[in-house]
């Protein structure tokens, strides 16, 4: 059966080769914690499953893999007004297959594990109903995305993983009642409540499928489970919305018959007229970012309802950013559940981001206040996820790669006089050389990230701050005195590469060099 680390492992078994880490930072208001969240490019073991129950380092787990399925998925619910007992009984009473777990800033994570690989996409669309049910449509779903993209070193993001010191969490499961569970109790409601790909997609949550035919399924769980006092207003006048585009001729009739046969008690009829006589001056669309709808929202399937939002332009639904840190940085953003590539440009600028997600993912998003977008994008990377790469795959490393085989092959001059043909000179603990010869060398290996000041720069580097050229009089094959410029670094270690000796034209610098 193997240890409590094993078993932990192979419930929130997912990316093979990346798992996440949290450093808190501070405490804010609520209990909410400031911290940075980390890609580490490295397995998650059952040793670092170990330090984690232990207290040493928290992990989190990406639930999407490199073939984009999923053993295990989340709801996060960032309320720290939670009632978690009471959310255990509403999840129960649902009978849904998850369990719920307190996060650690209050909240709750609620984990679905499957028994078989589950392509992300079916995943994302059956919990974004579970949400929906639950009252908590606009939370957070991992996997984050439908597909990663892998060639790109997208990893997907991670959620943070319970019984964080495990002696002494707060990270702990609960059971149908509201319960606390022990670590073993957990793992083996867990282990226990597993279900098929195929038990996934039949999965029916007992709605009434009559209630408004084709229209948005926040509507018809509002109507089917009790609209609530306070939100019958919001909820009628998305009604009326319904019953205009389904009931263009008698949709005032049938709003009527709706307040009175499924609210309790029914909107007085002046309030009713109201709305009437609001959808009948303009146009609405469905107020989605409003309470109760809002809490109710399952927007991928609205998408597909005759009636739902798919015939009006929305702005998608954004989040999941992470920022690979190269040169230049790299941004991954889920949108409406694809994955996006972008440049700093293309998130900073509006009309860049549509024509990214026209390009990448063949939509057309709606575009919003100037004002708006950058307050979006201010807030996505607050808790944007980073993703470190070895310094071989940065601008910088790839450059002082190419820069050591260039000073250190056996092409190399055999005294001053050969640094006019190209070729690196070596001497008292330093090499030198023609800059035009370390950039015709940078681009045949296909290397076109630095400009030549950036080049200059990085040697200057390379000579702890200090200049890193000078002037040369040397002699050329005609016998001919020349002031060359040259520039030079310390000595490197001499590497066994084979490289043909390259041909170099004669230019006039200018300076000269």
């Amino acid at each position: 059966m193997g240890t409590d680390a094993d078993r932990f492992l192979d419930l929130f078994k997912g990316y093979s080769e990346a798992h996440g880490q949290t450093k808190v930072l501070d405490y804010q208001r609520h209990g909410k914690q400031k911290a940075k969240s980390y890609i580490v490019r490295d397995p998650l073991t059952v040793a670092l499953v170990q330090q984690h129950l232990d207290g040493e380092q928290g992990v989190g787990s990406i639930p999407i893999d490199e073939t984009n399925s999923c053993t295990f998925g989340a709801l996060d619910i960032d309320d720290y007004n939670l009632d978690l007992p009471a959310l255990c009984k509403k999840n129960a009473r649902h009978k849904l297959p998850l369990t719920v777990c307190r996060s650690k800033s209050g909240g709750a994570h609620l984990f679905i594990f499957l028994s078989e690989k589950v392509p992300a996409v079916d995943l994302r669309d059956k919990l974004a109903e579970f949400a929906a049910a639950l009252g908590f449509g606009t939370c957070e779903i991992f996997p984050k995305q439908e597909e990663v993209i892998v060639e790109r070193g997208d990893v997907g993001n991670f959620i943070n993983l319970p019984y964080f010191h495990v002696k002494y969490t707060t990270r702990f499961a609960y059971d149908d009642k509201g319960k606390e569970l022990t670590l073993g109790a957990f793992l083996d409601r867990a282990e226990k409540a597993r279900i098929s790909l195929k038990r996934l997609r039949n999965f029916d949550l007992g709605g009434n499928e009559d209630i408004l035919p084709n229209g948005p399924p926040c509507l018809q769980q509002l109507t089917d489970f009790g609209i609530p006092e306070g939100g019958r207003n919001n909820t009628l006048l998305n009604i009326g919305i319904y019953y205009k585009m389904s009931s263009p001729d008698n949709w005032r009739e049938l709003l009527e018959q709706h307040n009175l046969k499924h609210c309790n008690p029914s909107l007085p009829a002046k309030e009713i007229v109201t709305i009437q006589e609001q959808l009948d001056k303009k146009e609405y669309s469905y107020t989605c970012r409003q309470e109760p709808v809002q809490s109710h929202c399952n927007r991928s399937l609205c998408r597909t309802r005759q009636f739902g939002v798919g015939g009006k332009q929305s702005f998608p639904t954004m989040g999941g950013l992470t920022v690979v840190e190269s040169e230049p940085p790299v941004w991954f953003m889920d949108v409406n559940g694809s994955r996006l590539e972008l440049s700093t440009k293309q998130l900073q600028m509006q009309m860049e981001f549509q024509r990214a997600c026209m390009e990448q993912i063949y939509q057309m998003p709606a575009k919003m206040k100037e004002a708006d977008w950058r307050q979006l994008i201010d807030t996505l990377m607050e808790t944007a996820t980073r993703m470190t790469v070895p310094e071989e795959l940065t601008n910088k490393g790839q450059f002082n790669e190419l820069l050591e085989i260039f000073c250190t092959s056996r092409i190399k001059a055999q005294s001053e006089e050969e640094l006019l043909t190209g070729k690196p000179w070596t001497i008292d603990k330093y090499t030198y050389f023609k800059l035009t010869a370390l950039q015709d060398f940078l681009r045949r290996k296909g290397f076109n990230s630095y400009s030549r000041g950036q080049i200059t720069e990085r040697l200057k580097e390379l000579n702890k701050g200090q200049e890193a050229d000078k002037r040369y009089r040397l002699k050329d094959t005609k016998g001919v005195w020349r002031v060359v410029r040259v520039w030079f670094v310390p000595e490197m270690e001499v590497l066994d590469v084979e490289l043909k000796a390259p041909t170099f034209e004669e230019k006039d610098d200018g300076v000269p060099f």
